[in-house]
C-alpha cells in the first residue's frame, strides 16, 4: 500500500513501540539494571547493557511476535549481553594479580564488606548458568516458568541449576556462615 493510510499506520507502530519502550523502561529499568549488575559486578557496565537492551529492543519492536512478552524479551536480553560483557573479561582477568586477603581484627564495617565480598566471590564462582539463576531467583524473585523464559531452559533445567549452586554455596559459604552464628549474640 501507498498514500497516506500506509504512512498513518507506519507511524502509529512507531509510535506504539515508543510508548511501550517509555513504560517497560519507567517500570523495569532500575530492576533490570540490579539484575545486570549481579551479573556483571559493575554498576556503569550494567546501565550500558541495559540501555543496548532497550535500543535492541526498540529497533526490533515491529518484528517482536508477542508484544506482550517484552519485558521477558528484556531480561534475556539483558543476561545474554551481560554474559558477553562476561566473556570479553576473561582474557583480561587472566592478568590481574589475586586479591589480598582481609586483615585479621577488622572492625565491624570491615567485616560486614568481607562478608560481601565472600558472597560475591563465591556466587562469581559458580558456573554462569547457575549464577544466572540465583541472581534471577533470590534477587528478582522470578518464578520457576519465568526464569526458564528468560534464560530459554526448561523448568526442569532451572530446578537443576538452582539446586547445583544452592549445595555449592553452603559448601563455599559454609565457614563463612559458621563464623557468623559463632559472632552473633545469643540473647
Amino acid at each position: 500500500m501507498s498514500g497516506p493510510d500506509a504512512g498513518d499506520r507506519a507511524d502509529a507502530r512507531a509510535w506504539d513501540a515508543d510508548d511501550a519502550v517509555e513504560q517497560l523502561y519507567a517500570a523495569h529499568y532500575r530492576q533490570l539494571v540490579r539484575l545486570s549488575v549481579l551479573l556483571v559486578r559493575d554498576p556503569e557496565t550494567a546501565e550500558e547493557v541495559v540501555q543496548d537492551a532497550f535500543v535492541a529492543m526498540h529497533g526490533r519492536w515491529r518484528s517482536l511476535r508477542e508484544p506482550d512478552k517484552a519485558l521477558a524479551y528484556l531480561r534475556q536480553a539483558v543476561v545474554n549481553r551481560s554474559r558477553s560483557v562476561l566473556r570479553r573479561r576473561v582474557v583480561a582477568a587472566r592478568h590481574v594479580p589475586e586479591p589480598v586477603p582481609p586483615r585479621p581484627g577488622a572492625d565491624e564495617d570491615t567485616v560486614v564488606a568481607e562478608r560481601r565480598t565472600h558472597v560475591l566471590e563465591a556466587l562469581r564462582a559458580l558456573p554462569q548458568r547457575q549464577r544466572e539463576v540465583v541472581a534471577l531467583r533470590y534477587y528478582l524473585d522470578l518464578s520457576e516458568a519465568q526464569i526458564a523464559d528468560a534464560l530459554g531452559i526448561s523448568n526442569g533445567a532451572v530446578k537443576s541449576h538452582a539446586s547445583r549452586a544452592a549445595a555449592a554455596l553452603r559448601t563455599s559459604l559454609g565457614p563463612l556462615l559458621d563464623s557468623t552464628h559463632e559472632t552473633e549474640d545469643p540473647s
